[in-house]
């Protein structure tokens, strides 16, 4: 069982949706039939700069866009971070954790300025009626596990994007992502853009700390004894794109997985030139303990402590086009202190 935020929360008592398909769909033909408009009718974003129809390949088949979409619901977790960043507001979105308004983490406050779009599901429920009732042009599922069932009862309201068949649920990258985006709002150019001017930050990043290259890392979390995440998940991959790398053994008994559950007595996998730990504190958990303790990366001071639900350890987690600038920001400074191989840092 993964801990929660190593990619997300998987759905566990999401509505059926075949007893809601019939109400949802009666709702939905109500609607387009409706004089009246719903909340936020008007253009979400700038003018497209591709061509329609565009058709995206998912997990469950394949999806046509008609034409330039005007408004979105996003019911993947972290999909309405690259509609922002494309300067498109979605009409809805999910939320995942950290009771931020309207679902919007303070790295994306600026983007959504003064809009409110409605908050339709969150990582366990998808309210089905409501996302009918916002008439959506195109729904995303990217950063997601939609079920079949769930994908059905989307693509009966509106056009419905699901998470990608070649990764595992809530596996997509963010380059994907973004690009995917950009590709369903016609704005492929600005999403390579923003892409490339990300994956810049990193570069100059690695550039300025040759030391980071090779070094070994992992990301660990006090659950069910010591969870040490994988290198193919949202978190792992930002170590793995500043240079770090999982060392071999902990990487062979991950295999594909998302991560391992370690023991505490096989705590010495833990001793890397760099360990993040999320959610641990001095005293609790691995930490304090006496095995632990002894360990190099302890007593040398090669450990950053991070809290889930702050601010970076949100932008850690979402690792979105308009995250990672922020967790670049905030993330290398510690870094920096924790491999410069003093411990009073």
């Amino acid at each position: 069982m993964r801990p929660p935020r190593s990619r997300g929360i998987r759905p566990a008592g999401r509505m059926v949706a075949s007893t809601v398909a019939l109400a949802v769909l009666a709702l939905a033909l109500v609607a387009c039939g409706s004089d009246e408009s719903p909340p936020n009718s008007s253009p979400t974003g700038p003018k497209s700069d591709g061509a329609f129809p565009v058709t995206i390949e998912h997990k469950y088949g394949t999806t046509e866009i008609p034409q330039e979409p005007q408004r979105v619901v996003t019911v993947g977790l972290t999909d309405h971070d690259a509609l922002l960043a494309l300067g498109i507001t979605p009409v809805g979105v999910t939320d995942w954790y950290g009771d931020q308004p309207h679902a919007t983490w303070p790295w994306a406050q600026d983007e959504l300025g003064n809009a409110e779009p409605v908050v339709v599901g969150d990582a366990t429920e998808l309210k089905f009626e409501e996302i009918a009732a916002l008439e959506p042009d195109v729904i995303l599922g990217l950063y997601s596990a939609l079920t079949k069932e769930d994908y059905e009862t989307l693509s009966q309201i509106a056009p419905t994007v699901a998470q990608p068949g070649e990764h595992v649920d809530y596996g997509i990258p963010w380059q994907e992502l973004t690009r995917t985006v950009g590709q369903v709002a016609g704005q492929s150019e600005k999403a390579d853009d923003l892409v490339n001017g990300v994956e810049e930050r990193f570069a100059e990043v690695r550039a300025d700390h040759p030391e980071f290259e090779g070094a070994s890392s992992a990301i660990a979390t006090p659950y069910e004894g010591i969870y040490v995440y994988s290198a193919d998940v949202a978190n792992g991959r930002v170590l793995a794109s500043l240079g770090f790398e999982l060392p071999g053994e902990l990487a062979e008994e991950i295999g594909s997985e998302d991560g391992i559950n370690l023991s505490e007595e096989r705590v010495e996998l833990l001793d890397v030139d760099l360990l993040v730990w999320l959610d641990a504190t001095e005293g609790q958990g691995p930490i304090g303990a006496s095995l632990y303790e002894q360990l190099d990366v302890h007593t040398e001071g090669r450990e950053v402590l991070l809290d889930s639900a702050s601010d970076l350890g949100g932008a850690m987690s979402f690792s979105s086009v308009l995250s990672l600038p922020y967790v670049l920001d905030e993330l290398v400074p510690m870094i920096e202190k924790a491999v410069d191989g003093d411990p009073a840092t």
